[in-house]
């Protein structure tokens, strides 16, 4: 009898991953590996679910470009050339995820660290806020990514990348100017405080 029961566990394990990833279309399955069928992401790549259309699009075409890189981005991205395969999956994973619980500005009386950096920004070193950007509790839109809830280290490794000059294909580099002037310190904190937003 205690035999069967982890049997019976891995079966309806088997089962449920088997039913999730056919419901994931025939154009997003290359990225199920990296980005997970729902786009929660995995310790190979970012969180998808939520980001929108747009955004992911944009991205795909920096990979192209040469604007960002990462050889197993840019061979990814040179597999969706075509457009109409491109946008089911981009549709599919923006359409993934729950929002998080949005939060006004004015909401946040006691900011400290990363938080007042996202709500406020810092005027002395020219340092606009994220939010005015990224939106309420981060969750982006349009061409900019939503960042409530994606991994710290991602994070972190894109805030360096920007500040690195590795990373471009912003508007006028904004994120590059912006990342420029962040510590060490406040970089590591910003990624803490907006993987935390669930």
């Amino acid at each position: 009898m205690h035999k069967l029961l982890p049997i019976g566990s891995l079966l309806t394990l088997l089962l449920a991953n088997y039913a999730s990833a056919a419901e994931v279309p025939e154009a997003a399955q290359s990225c199920v590996v990296c980005h997970g069928a729902q786009g929660e992401g995995t310790t190979q790549g970012p969180k998808l679910a939520g980001l929108s259309s747009s955004y992911m699009n944009a991205q795909i075409e920096h990979f192209i470009s040469g604007d960002r890189k990462n050889v197993v981005m840019t061979l990814m991205a040179q597999s969706l050339v075509d457009l109409n395969v491109r946008k089911q999956a981009l549709d599919y994973y923006a359409t993934q995820g729950t929002a998080p619980k949005l939060q006004k500005r004015g909401d946040v009386l006691n900011q400290s660290g990363a938080e007042k950096l996202y709500y406020q920004g810092d005027l002395h070193r020219s340092l606009p806020a994220c939010y005015s950007c990224h939106g309420p509790s981060a969750v982006g839109g349009g061409l900019f990514p939503r960042l409530a809830g994606q991994q710290s280290s991602y994070l972190k490794d894109q805030l360096i990348a920007w500040q690195d000059k590795e990373r471009s294909g912003d508007p006028d580099n904004t994120m590059g100017h912006i990342a420029s002037k962040l510590k060490d310190s406040e970089i590591q904190a910003l990624a803490d405080y907006l993987s935390a937003i669930k």
